[in-house]
C-alpha cells in the first residue's frame, strides 16, 4: 500500500509518518511546505509540477492530509489565509485524491462544536464558534460531498515528540526545564481530551489497513482544562518556578471564541476495536523520563 502524507513535518504528520514507516506492508512518503525535515519532501498542493516529489509516479493508494493553520487567534484576525489554508487546501487535496483514486484522510478538529454540551459524538450537532472551526467544518462537508472513500479523523489538544516543540505539552517541559520564574495564565474553564500524536499514528494505521470509511473521533479518556492539563506535567518538574494562574477565558480577551466544553468521545472507535487503548498524559511524561 502506498500513502502519501501532506504536512508530514508538523506533529501529527510526524508521528504518522513514524508508525507507518514501521509497517512492513505500506510504503509511506511525507511532505512539507514552508518547514523541511530530512524525511520529508517538498510538495506543494497548489503547484504539485513544481514540486519535488513526482506524485504521479507514486500514484498513492491513500492521501492523508495533515497540514493546517493551527493558530486560533491567528485565524479569527486573518480569516482569508485561513480559508486558503483550510478550505482551499482541502479542494485541492481532493482534485489529486480524484485524480490517483486515492483514499483521503483529513484531519479535523472539535472546534466544528460549540462546547456547550463536550464531550461529543461523531454525530454530535455541530455549531463552530471561530473562524477555524468554521473552516474545518466546510472542510468536512466538502470531502463528504466530494468524494465516498475518505476518512475524516477528529482530534484535539494534540501533544507528543516533534522537532519544533510547538505543542502546548512540549512547551511546558521547555519552560520548566529553563528553571526560571514565569507565570502562566492559564483557562480553567477550557476542557478536551488531550491525545498523544503517537496514537494518532497507530490508529490511521489501523483504519487504513481494514478501509474504514466515515468519521472517527479519536481522544484519550481524561478529560481535562488547560490548568489540570498543565499540573500534570509540571508534577514531574518539582523544583520548577513555573507559576499557574488560573484564569476565566472570558477574562483572556483572546480574538476567537472557545469552545468551554469540548473534547470527543470514542466509543465509535472503541466498539469496532475492543484492544485499543489512548495513552495518557502521565503515560508520555513516564515515556520521556523512563520513570
Amino acid at each position: 500500500m502506498r500513502i502519501f502524507i501532506i504536512g508530514a513535518s508538523g506533529l501529527v504528520g510526524s508521528n504518522c509518518l513514524d508508525c507507518m514507516r514501521r509497517d512492513p506492508d505500506i510504503q509511506v512518503i511525507g511532505s512539507h511546505l514552508s518547514f523541511a525535515t530530512i524525511d520529508t519532501e517538498y510538495f506543494n498542493v497548489f503547484d504539485p509540477d513544481a514540486s519535488t516529489f513526482d506524485l504521479s509516479a507514486f500514484n498513492p493508494d491513500v492521501i492523508m492530509h495533515t497540514g493546517a493553520l493551527t493558530h486560533v487567534d491567528y485565524c479569527e484576525t486573518h480569516p482569508e489565509e485561513s480559508y486558503h489554508h483550510t478550505v482551499e487546501s482541502v479542494q485541492a487535496v481532493l482534485e489529486l485524491a480524484l485524480k490517483y483514486k486515492s483514499k483521503l484522510i483529513y484531519i479535523s478538529s472539535d472546534y466544528v462544536f460549540d462546547g456547550k454540551k463536550g464531550p461529543y459524538t461523531e454525530d454530535g450537532p455541530v455549531n463552530p464558534l471561530n473562524i477555524y472551526g468554521k473552516h474545518k467544518l466546510e472542510a468536512e462537508q466538502i470531502i463528504q460531498k466530494m468524494i465516498s472513500d475518505y476518512l475524516i479523523l477528529r482530534v484535539t489538544n494534540v501533544f507528543g515528540n516533534e522537532i519544533r516543540g510547538k505543542n502546548f505539552v512540549a512547551f511546558l517541559i521547555k519552560e520548566a526545564q529553563k528553571n526560571k520564574k514565569k507565570n502562566l495564565r492559564l483557562p480553567s474553564d477550557q476542557y478536551a481530551t488531550p491525545i498523544n500524536a503517537n496514537d494518532i499514528g497507530h490508529i490511521s494505521c489501523r483504519l487504513i489497513r481494514d478501509n474504514k470509511r466515515g468519521i472517527y473521533h479519536l481522544a484519550s479518556d481524561e478529560y481535562l482544562n488547560r490548568v489540570e492539563l498543565a499540573e500534570k506535567v509540571l508534577q514531574y518538574f518539582p523544583g520548577s518556578a513555573l507559576h499557574i494562574e488560573p484564569v476565566l477565558t472570558r477574562d483572556m480577551n483572546q480574538p476567537a471564541s472557545r469552545p468551554l466544553r469540548g473534547g470527543l468521545k470514542t466509543d465509535k472507535i472503541k466498539k469496532e476495536y475492543s484492544d485499543i487503548h489512548f495513552s495518557t498524559v502521565n503515560d508520555y511524561m513516564e515515556e520521556q523520563y523512563d520513570l
